[in-house]
C-alpha cells in the first residue's frame, strides 16, 4: 500500500496508485484509486492558485487550495482532504507539511538565510542587542529609544524568582543534569503565578511572556549554583540582561564578579543567535502543548524538554565531547580521515547543518565573537580549544568540506565560546534555552492569537492488527 503524500507531490504532475487509509464513511471502498495532480496556473509567471486531485474512476475532482507566503514554497491546504477522499498525508518528520501560518521567521537553508520579521540576523546580531530583538520576536517591530526603555524596565521588574523556589531546588541531587532542573524549575512558575494563567486575556499573555523572558536566565543560574554548592546570587537590576546572567552566574559573596565587555557581548550576541528559528522541534513542541490551552509556563517546560535531546539543543554539548575525543592537536588529521570514511561512525560534530546548505548566517556573526573571546580569555590554557580552533582552521580549508559546504554551524562556535568562559557543559543546552525562550513565547503567543487555531490532533498510518476477537485467558494458547 503506497499512501499519497500530496504536499510531497507538489511539483511532480504524475499519475500515481494510492489507497485510502480506511474506507470514507458516506462512500464505497476505493481500494484502487488513481490520483492525479493538476496544477491551474492563473498565468505563466504566477504561482499555482489550485492544485486538482482526481481519481481513476471517480466521478469528482478535489480541488486543494495553494496558498502563497511572502517568502518560500507555496504551500498546498489540505484540511479538508480527509473530508473529502477519506484519506490522509503521510509525511514522517514533517518534513514537506506546513503545521502552521507564521510571520516571525523566515529560513532559506539553500541560501543560508535567516530573517526574524523580515530583519537579517547578521544585521540584528551586529546592530541591535537582545532586548531589541525579544521586542520584534513579540511585537512585529524593532523598538524607539522609548519603547525599548519600557520594555527593559518590565523585564527588569520581573527578574526576581519566589523565595519558595529555592525549596524547590533542593529537591533535585547536585549531580542532576541541568536541563532536568530546567524542565522543573519552568513548568512550576505556574504555580507561583496563578495571575497569568488565563490565555484568554490579552494581558495576561503578555504578562506571562515578559516574566518568562526575565526569569529563565535566574532560573538558570540558580541551576548552576546550586550543582556546585555555592549560595544562590539575585539578580542586580543595575545590569543590562547578559551582565545580570554572568553576575548570578560567577558573582560570590566573597569574590563580586567584574564582567567584561567582550565577554557579555558575546553572551548578548549568543542570545540573538539563539533566539528562534522557526518552526524546529522545540517550538513545534511548544506549538503543539500551547494548542491544548495549557499555561505558558507548562508549555515552556516541554519546550525545554524537546530541546534538550543531543540532535536539538544539545548539539554544542557533543562539539565538546568531540573534542574531548579527538585528544590532542596531533590527533585532528586521524579524525578529519574517520569523518570522510563513509563506513566509519564518527562524526565531526558542529560542521555542516540539516537545514542550511551553505553557510549557517549564526555562525559567520558568531566567529568573530568567537575569537573575540578567546584572544581575551587567553585560549592557549585550554588545550580543547587549541584543538577547536585547529580543527576549524583545517576543515575551512579542507577540499573535502569546502566541497560539501560542511563549514563550522553556531553550535561549533558557541561551545567554544561557553567552554572559553567556564561554563560547564553541561550547561551548554541551558544557554540555549534562555535565547529561546524569547522564540518560544513569541510562537506560544501568535498561535494563541490566531482565531483559526485548533488544537493539534496529528493523524497516523495505522499499520497493526485488525480488529481481533478477544479470547479469554484460560483459553490462550
Amino acid at each position: 500500500m503506497l499512501l499519497c503524500n500530496i504536499l510531497v507531490l507538489y511539483e511532480l504532475i504524475f499519475s500515481l496508485h494510492i489507497m485510502p487509509l480506511f474506507k470514507p464513511k458516506s462512500k464505497a471502498s476505493t481500494s484502487n484509486i488513481n490520483a492525479e495532480l493538476d496544477i491551474n496556473h492563473t498565468d505563466a509567471a504566477q504561482p499555482a492558485q489550485s492544485v486538482k486531485l482526481h481519481t481513476q474512476g471517480g466521478d469528482k475532482a478535489v480541488m486543494l487550495p495553494v496558498l502563497k507566503g511572502s517568502l518560500g514554497p507555496d504551500v498546498i491546504d489540505v484540511t479538508n482532504l480527509y473530508q473529502e477522499t477519506g484519506m490522509f498525508t503521510y509525511d514522517p518528520g514533517f518534513m514537506s507539511t506546513a503545521s502552521c501560518k507564521s510571520d516571525i521567521t523566515f529560513i532559506d537553508g539553500d541560501e543560508g538565510v535567516l530573517l526574524h520579521r523580515g530583519y537579517a540576523i547578521a544585521d540584528l546580531a551586529s546592530h541591535a542587542d537582545f532586548m531589541e530583538v525579544c521586542y520584534l520576536l513579540l511585537y512585529g517591530e524593532l523598538p524607539n529609544v522609548g519603547q525599548k526603555e519600557e520594555f527593559v524596565d518590565k523585564i527588569k521588574s520581573h527578574t526576581m524568582i519566589h523565595e519558595q523556589m529555592q525549596f524547590l531546588y533542593r529537591g533535585f541531587p547536585r549531580s542532576a543534569h541541568p536541563m532536568a532542573v530546567m524542565v522543573g524549575a519552568v513548568s512550576s512558575l505556574s504555580a507561583f503565578y496563578h495571575e497569568t494563567l488565563d490565555i484568554r486575556d490579552k494581558s495576561q499573555r503578555d504578562l506571562a511572556a515578559i516574566k518568562l523572558i526575565a526569569k529563565v536566565p535566574t532560573l538558570a543560574a540558580l541551576t548552576y549554583k546550586y550543582s556546585i554548592g555555592q549560595p544562590f546570587v539575585y539578580p542586580d537590576n543595575s545590569l543590562n540582561y547578559a551582565e545580570n546572567f554572568l553576575n548570578m552566574m560567577f558573582s560570590v559573596p566573597s569574590n563580586p564578579y567584574k564582567i567584561d565587555p567582550v565577554v557579555s557581548d558575546a553572551i548578548d550576541k549568543l542570545m540573538i543567535l539563539h533566539a528562534d528559528h522557526e518552526q524546529n522541534a522545540s517550538t513545534s513542541t511548544v506549538r503543539l502543548a500551547g494548542s491544548s490551552g495549557a499555561n505558558p509556563y507548562a508549555v515552556i517546560g516541554a519546550g525545554i524538554a524537546s530541546l534538550w535531546g543531543p540532535a536539538h539543543g544539545g548539539a554544542n554539548e557533543a562539539v565538546l565531547n568531540m573534542l574531548r575525543e579527538i585528544g590532542t592537536p596531533e590527533r585532528i588529521p586521524l579524525f578529519i580521515n574517520k569523518a570522510k570514511d563513509k563506513n566509519d561512525p564518527f562524526r565531526l560534530m558542529g560542521f555542516g547543518h540539516r537545514v542550511y546548505k551553505n553557510y549557517d548566517p549564526r555562525a559567520s556573526v558568531l566567529k568573530k565573537s568567537c575569537h573575540d573571546v578567546l584572544k581575551k580569555l587567553n585560549h592557549k590554557n585550554d588545550p580543547l580549544l587549541e584543538i577547536a580552533m585547529e580543527l576549524e582552521s583545517i576543515a575551512l580549508k579542507d577540499p573535502y568540506f569546502v566541497e560539501r559546504k560542511l563549514y563550522p554551524n553556531v553550535d561549533f562556535y558557541s561551545g567554544i565560546i561557553y567552554r572559553a568562559l567556564g561554563i560547564p557543559s553541561q550547561m551548554f543546552t541551558v544557554m540555549f534555552a534562555i535565547g529561546r525562550t524569547a522564540g518560544w513565547v513569541a510562537q506560544w503567543k501568535e498561535m494563541i492569537e490566531d482565531p483559526k487555531q485548533k488544537i493539534g490532533r496529528p493523524r497516523q498510518l495505522y499499520t497493526g492488527h485488525p480488529h481481533r476477537t478477544f479470547v479469554p485467558i484460560s483459553k490462550r494458547k
